[in-house]
Formats: structure tokens, C-alpha cells, sequence
């Protein structure tokens, strides 16, 4: 008999059973709405497009866990443990609709019991429930002996008492589900040998000789406490950081589905404001990010500001923000976007008393904390918003990163000071302009850096020298060619971006350009990713891939190689931003005498130069530098070459091993300078 079927000081059990899950879905969804109502205080955005595409996305990444097993490495396997949890928790969920809510709620108890389904899912829900309490177990030991970096954080006083006492609930209830099972087959005299220790834990207590009155008592007492636990945790659930199982479904079928270089452009003359300075500011689904995060601190040990002793973390801006959303909003719901409120200033400014500016231009937009991220939250895009709004509202910009902006304005180039113009490294080459031989099968975009700075002039160097010897028709635009506006853009400057965007796709399209090779990562993504939303649309290569095809079609051959070991180190524009891994790997590869090692942190995980999101023209005055840092992974490889494929990296490199004092055994080069200094040659006359 099911414990809701009998009576209760005169009251029938489907009437407890009722109302106490009526009490609980009324608590849970007037929480859900508010936070529902928050959200919508952000902007809009569309994303809502390819919605059968999203709905497939979220369910194959979820409901595999993938979005917590492309984490697991050598030295953290959590991942695996929240796999368990989340299919055993997803098995118990299931167990108690069918069985609590249609079997026991609505009276179907008696067509499920002795089924074969109810025999074969009960010996399932065994086995789960017992993953399910090794997998807590072993979660509490990470957070209170193993403490792995990424969970330390000074907890909140709630937090101190919340998650022991999440831990003795999930236990409890699967203590409770064992329980459940084993005095209802002992006080019903059940004959059956499945589900296992439910039967074991039955057998038991008969043996006890424990009467049946007292055994149908206790298995209806803990069946009514399984079930106030079950509504007890549904009631906390979006009160807690425990929201994320709600919100990370929805936040990962949002996920933007642009190409993963490119920014959101800014209506300049439709905005009435620039940037975010307020929390409804963000639009609706960078507020969904607050909701389902994690807490798990995957972004905060892999952000290479928090890592150099920079005070941004990824992981507490976000739960910052959430923190003051969950402040300020209800006010800002009641008062329907008016300035004040009689209890709490809803307009409270993010910057300067959420986020300091510190931690706004401490990130170098390396994704590192997004590739990791187990919720697809968008962090990179929060920290432009707020750099756009004290760039373009509040003109407060770090003064080196100001003098490279108006250098753009003025120049069309970010390096105030060069001597150098932009055809030097061009001199005795016999290289063509645009100007002077439009009939070309490629435009080689040379990039502000490579054009000016006297170092990276050689990777320009190299480049054509490869160009020719594989008999390529290429130009450049030499004097012409302008800022392609990425610092601009990642400084938070849009006005400058768009003003160079528009210049370089006017001048492009004049020339009738269609496919570009650029040395430069920060250019090739600009001009691939985000100059099609200006209507740029170019085919544009990075020069590792044109150099691997041209090895690859015989029109280049190496004849020889430098020797030694060499480690290649994966830009983050050109490897997290567009998935180019392999065809550095398959040049280095095909070069004799050379030995290829991997750092310890590579392809996706590689660590950031410090060079990205304008930080080239920011000086580094909190922590260690960034480039120190990688260096130093670098050095246990025991390489005696760092190649690299952007022209950041090197000069960012170039400083941090004479930092080091490394110079006499380390020395840093660009792919294409390696493969030019390898005897090549055109095999075939053109």
C-alpha cells in the first residue's frame, strides 16, 4: 500500500501529499519568476535563431556531460565525478516522477508494482544512488582536504553552513531511497531478488524480527521524510548557487552561435549610451551567464591576469555581478526604470564600486576562461562592454593605450614613435603595390607590427621572400594599407574600429581584392570574423595555413633544417579564437633536424602572452608579467627555439627571455622567419 493512500489525523494522504507539493511549486516558481523578471531587465538580443540547431546543441553537450568532461586533464578529474552525479541525480529525478508522482500521487502504484520496468529501473536507481553518494563523497573531500586551487575562495558565512549541509542532503536521500526500498519489501513480504540491496537491506530487517506494524510505520515515516527533503531541496534550489542546473540548459542552447572572434558592433548613431556602466545594461543572456555559473573556478585558474597577480578573476566578476543584480533588481522591477527607489539606489554604477578599472583592463581577451568555461559563459564580451563605456562615455583610458589610439586616428597605425613607414621592410625585395600591379591572386596584408616594428619586420621579410620563391602573385598595399582597428575595437574604442573597418573595406573592395594571407592573428580574425559585419567579405588566410599548403602542393620544399628542438607556442587569436592547430604542427613536422615539443599548456589550453586585448600598448604594473610567466613554462621543455605565429607573441617573448637572461640559449622566432632560413626553393619555373 503507498503511504499517500492512507489517513493522517483524519486527513488523507493525497491531501498532505498535495498541498505540501502545491506549498513547495508555489514557493519554487514565485523565485523562478523573479529571476525570470531580472533577466528581462537586460537588453535584447536575438538568440533565437536556428532553434532546432540550439535545442540539439544543448541536449547532446548536457545530457553527454560533455560540458564538464572537455575539462578533465591529468590533474583534475572532477569532471568525471559531476558526470555520475548528474546522470545518477537525472535517474533519481526520473524514479521520483514516475513513481512518488504518478505511482504514489496519483494512485498508479498498484498498475507499476511488480513490473518488470519497476524491477529493472529500481536495481538502475541502486547502482545510480550508490554512484550518486561516492561521487558527494568524493566531492567533499576536493572541497575540504584536496582544496585544488580552483576552489579556493573565502566562502561566505551562508555558504560555510549551505554546502556541508547540500553534501548530508543528496546523502540522506539516497540513505532514504535504500531505506525506502528495503521496509517496503520487508513489510509487504515482497519475493523478489532485484533490486539488490534494497532486497538485502529487506532480508535484514526481517531477520531482525521487527513486526510489521512497526516495519509498514517506519517505511511510511521515511517515505514521507524523503519526500518533505525532495520539496525542501526543490524550494532552495534557486536561492542557492545551486540555480546552474536551472539555467545552464537554456545558457548553453543560447550560446552565440557568431564566429567566436567576433565582438558585437555597436549602433554609433542609434545608442543613447555607450558601453555598460549599469546592470540592465548587459543584455538578457549576459545576466543568464550570472544565473548559471558554477562556481567551479575552471576560468580562475586559467586566466593568465589572475595567475600574474592581477586582480581580475573571471569567476568573481561574475559572481560580483550576480551578487548586485540580485541587490538591485527587484527595486529596479518595482520602480520600472525610474532613477531612484525609496530603499536602495538602483542605479548604482558597476564601475568603480562592483568592478574596478584594474580589473577591466587587466583582461587580455585570451578566452581561455570561455574554452573552459562548463556553462559557455560569455566573459570576454562583459569585459568589452565595460571598457567600451569607460572609453567612449567617460574618456578614462590607461595614457599609453590612449596615445596608440589617437596614433590610429592620426597615422592609421597604433605605434607612435616608429621611424619606419610602411614600405621599408620592403626595400630591395621588389615587391609591387596595388597602385602599381592590381592584378594579383593574393594581397599579403603585412599588419601594422610587422610594417613597423623593427623585430617583427623580419617575419614581413621572410613571408615575401616565401611568397616569391613559390611563385605566388601578391602585392601589398604599402602606404596605403591602414590599422586593420583590432586594438581600437578590444581597447573598447568602436568609434575608431568602425572608422578603419569601413576605410580598409572601401580600399579593399576598390582594388577588387578576394583573398588575403596575413602573418598576424589579430588581423586575420578581424578581417575574417568581424569585417563581415560591415560587409567585408574576403577570403583570408593565416599565413601557418598558406605556408602548409604550399608545402603541401610541392610549391615550396624544405631542403634542410635548423636543427635542435623547438617548441611552438599557440597563439590565442589564431588557436582558441579559430581552431588553427594543426598546420603549424604539420610545417614544423615536415622540417629535418628539427624536434617539436610541446608545452605543458598547448592547443586550447595554451597559456596567453599578455599581448592580446590592446594590453601591447598597457604597461603591466600589478603582478608579474604575463610573457614571464609563459616564458618560464617554456623553459622546462628544455627547447632551444620558441616559434610563434604573431608578431605580438614575439615581441612579447623577445622581452621576457632577456628578462630571464635566456637569450644566450632561447631565442624566439616566427614560424615563417624558420622556414624561410631552411634553404627553400621554387621547384618549378612560372
Amino acid at each position: 500500500m503507498s503511504p499517500v493512500g492512507a489517513i493522517y489525523w483524519n486527513i488523507p494522504g493525497y491531501v498532505i501529499f498535495w498541498l505540501l507539493f502545491a506549498i513547495a511549486l508555489v514557493l519554487f516558481a514565485q523565485r523562478v519568476y523573479l529571476l525570470f523578471r531580472l533577466i528581462l531587465l537586460g537588453q535584447k538580443e536575438n538568440r533565437f535563431n536556428s532553434i532546432i540547431r540550439r535545442i540539439i546543441y544543448m541536449l547532446v553537450v548536457t545530457l553527454s556531460q560533455w560540458c564538464s568532461l572537455k575539462s578533465v586533464t591529468r590533474q583534475d578529474r572532477a569532471g568525471i565525478g559531476h558526470t555520475f552525479m548528474f546522470w545518477g541525480l537525472s535517474l533519481l529525478l526520473i524514479y521520483y516522477i514516475i513513481f512518488i508522482g504518478l505511482g504514489d500521487g496519483f494512485g498508479l502504484y498498484k498498475l507499476l508494482e511488480g513490473t518488470t520496468f519497476k524491477t529493472v529501473y529500481s536495481s538502475i536507481m541502486d547502482i545510480a544512488a550508490l554512484l550518486i553518494t561516492l561521487a558527494v563523497i568524493w566531492a567533499a573531500i576536493r572541497y575540504y582536504i584536496i582544496k585544488p586551487d580552483r576552489l579556493k575562495r573565502e566562502a561566505t558565512a551562508e555558504e560555510k553552513i549551505l554546502r556541508p549541509l547540500l553534501f548530508t542532503v543528496i546523502v540522506s536521500l539516497m540513505v532514504l531511497h535504500y531505506c525506502m526500498e528495503g521496509f517496503r519489501f520487508a513489510a509487504y513480504n515482497t519475493s523478489a531478488s532485484w533490486p539488490p540491496i534494497g532486497i538485502a537491506l529487506s532480508n535484514f530487517l526481517i531477520n531482525t524480527g521487527i513486526s510489521q506494524a512497526t516495519l509498514i510505520a517506519v517505511y511510511k515515516g521515511v517515505w514521507w521524510l524523503n519526500y518533505v527533503i525532495l520539496l525542501g531541496a526543490l524550494i532552495y534550489a534557486p536561492h542557492s548557487k545551486h540555480l546552474h542546473p536551472l539555467a545552464s540548459f537554456p545558457n548553453v542552447a543560447f550560446k552565440d552561435l557568431h564566429p567566436k572572434g567576433a565582438l558585437k558592433p555597436i549602433e554609433l548613431e542609434e545608442v543613447e549610451t555607450f558601453g555598460v556602466s549599469k546592470i540592465q545594461d548587459f543584455s538578457w543572456k549576459q545576466l543568464l551567464d550570472l544565473y548559471a555559473c558554477t562556481v567551479c573556478g575552471r576560468c580562475h585558474v586559467v586566466c593568465p591576469a589572475q595567475l600574474s597577480g592581477k586582480l581580475l578573476s573571471p569567476r568573481e566578476l561574475v559572481l560580483n555581478l550576480k551578487k548586485h543584480l540580485l541587490e538591485v533588481g527587484p527595486d529596479l522591477l518595482r520602480v520600472k526604470g525610474k532613477a531612484e527607489s525609496s530603499s536602495s539606489n538602483p542605479e548604482k554604477v558597476l564601475i568603480g564600486e562592483v568592478v574596478t578599472e584594474d580589473e577591466i583592463w587587466a583582461c587580455t581577451t585570451c578566452r581561455a576562461c570561455q574554452e573552459v568555461c562548463p556553462v559557455y559563459s560569455e566573459h570576454v564580451d562583459r569585459i568589452i562592454g565595460l571598457r567600451r563605456n569607460l572609453v567612449l562615455e567617460q574618456a578614462s583610458i590607461p595614457e599609453t593605450a590612449e596615445g596608440a589610439l589617437r596614433s590610429i586616428e592620426d597615422r592609421g597605425h597604433p605605434w607612435r614613435g616608429t621611424t619606419f613607414t610602411r614600405t621599408d621592410w620592403a626595400q630591395g625585395l621588389a615587391i609591387k603595390t596595388l597602385a602599381e600591379d592590381s592584378e594579383i591572386d593574393i594581397l599579403y596584408w603585412v599588419g601594422c607590427t610587422d610594417a613597423l616594428e623593427e623585430r617583427s619586420m623580419m617575419i614581413a621579410q621572410a613571408m615575401a621572400k616565401l611568397l616569391k620563391s613559390a611563385g605566388v602573385k601578391f602585392g601589398i598595399l604599402g602606404s596605403a594599407e591602414s590599422c586593420c582597428g583590432e586594438p581600437a575595437r578590444r581597447l573598447g574604442n568602436e568609434y575608431i574600429f568602425q572608422m578603419q573597418a569601413e576605410k580598409n573595406i572601401e580600399l579593399l573592395k576598390g582594388y577588387n581584392v578576394k583573398k588575403i594571407v596575413t602573418a598576424c592573428p589579430h588581423c586575420f580574425n578581424t578581417l575574417k570574423n568581424e569585417y563581415p559585419q560591415f560587409g567585408g567579405n574576403f577570403e583570408v588566410i593565416h599565413h601557418t595555413e598558406f605556408i602548409a599548403n604550399l608545402l603541401k602542393e610541392g610549391k615550396l620544399r624544405i631542403i634542410k633544417g635548423g636543427g635542435g628542438v623547438v617548441v611552438y607556442h599557440d597563439p590565442c587569436y589564431l588557436g582558441r579564437y579559430n581552431d588553427i592547430y594543426e598546420p603549424p604542427r604539420q610545417v614544423l613536422n615536415s622540417m629535418p633536424d628539427i624536434t617539436l615539443v610541446e608545452a605543458g599548456q598547448n592547443r586550447e589550453r595554451s597559456f596567453c602572452c599578455g599581448g592580446g586585448g590592446g594590453r601591447m600598448w598597457l604597461e603591466e604594473h600589478i603582478g608579474k608579467r604575463i610573457s614571464e610567466l609563459r616564458i618560464e613554462q617554456i623553459i622546462t621543455t628544455k627547447a632551444q627555439t620558441v616559434v610563434t605565429a604573431c608578431p605580438f607573441c614575439l615581441q612579447m617573448f623577445d622581452d621576457a627571455i632577456k628578462a630571464k637572461e635566456a637569450e644566450e640559449w632561447l631565442k624566439v622566432t616566427d614560424i615563417a622567419e624558420l622556414v624561410a632560413e631552411s634553404a627553400i626553393y621554387r621547384p618549378y619555373s612560372t
